[in-house]
């Protein structure tokens, strides 16, 4: 199993932008897609964006793509998600999440999970 540390959340307004961090330790980052989830209280877990092992895999949810980026550095066990142009709809907890070898894009099928970050946009 990887540990999984989100940073950068934070309260913003409307159209700035923000780069959520994860930090990763345990077993090899680079054998580990990485993931981006969000939740607000009373809702299903989202799915956000998502990276494989190396980065030539990216997947983005429709309500995010053009607007956020998500990476990662191997060297640095860390993965990163920008987020440009937010919204009030944006608003969130976010989750990063790491599922050994294969990108995906459930959450049930992710294994590790960081304990969130808040992300609040207002209008």
């Amino acid at each position: 199993q990887v540990q999984l540390v989100e940073s950068g959340g934070g309260l913003v307004q409307t159209g700035v932008s923000l780069r959520l961090s994860c930090a990763a330790s345990g077993r090899a980052f680079s054998s580990y897609a990485m993931g981006w989830f969000r939740q607000n209280p009373g809702k299903e877990r989202e799915f956000v964006a998502a990276i494989s092992r190396f980065g030539n895999s990216i997947n983005y949810a429709d309500s995010v793509k053009g607007r956020f980026t998500i990476s990662r550095d191997n060297a640095k066990n860390m993965a990163y998600l920008q987020m440009n142009s937010l919204k009030p709809e944006d608003t969130a907890v976010y989750y990063c999440a790491a599922r050994f070898y294969l990108i995906d894009t459930i959450p049930a099928d992710f294994g590790s999970w960081g304990q969130g970050t808040q992300v609040t946009v207002s209008s």
